[in-house]
């Protein structure tokens, strides 16, 4: 596996990110084309496939937002350990998340300083990711 780094941590799932949201795109301009197509015709079933379409957007959307959040509050409470461990402390309650999140990947060895950067200088999450010296990698973000 490539060592992860601040030009390559995001993760894009091409079956997914790709696929899935191109073929809902094409269903739902297919499905407004039909219904704009069939005057003639009753116009239940045109809207029934818009509503499906429009359906598995959320579903698809609602799916991977839940699934991230409930990483987002593992992430938070792995980092708060950490920085326990690390110091004997918790960590800056008002530390927003997107920061937590971003200071998954430093090391132990920058990651106390960081945090503490991090508060007093109110680095944004991408800020935070470039100052990263020493990478710690997460292969396992959804």
């Amino acid at each position: 596996m490539m060592a992860q780094a601040y030009s390559n941590h995001r993760r894009l799932v091409p079956l997914y990110h790709f696929l899935t949201w191109g073929a809902m795109v094409i269903l739902l301009a297919g499905s407004v084309r039909y219904l704009l197509l069939c005057k003639d015709q009753s116009l239940l079933l045109p809207w029934l496939l818009i509503g499906l379409v429009l359906t598995l957007i959320s579903v698809s959307f609602h799916a991977r937002s839940f699934a991230l959040k409930a990483q987002d509050r593992a992430i938070r409470a792995e980092e708060n350990l950490r920085y326990f461990i690390l110091t004997g402390k918790r960590l800056d309650q008002a530390l927003p998340l997107d920061r937590i999140i971003s200071l998954r990947f430093a090391s132990d060895e920058e990651f106390v300083a960081l945090t503490a950067r991090a508060s007093e200088q109110n680095l944004t999450a991408d800020e935070i990711k470039r100052t990263i010296k020493h990478w710690r990698p997460d292969h396992n973000r959804a």
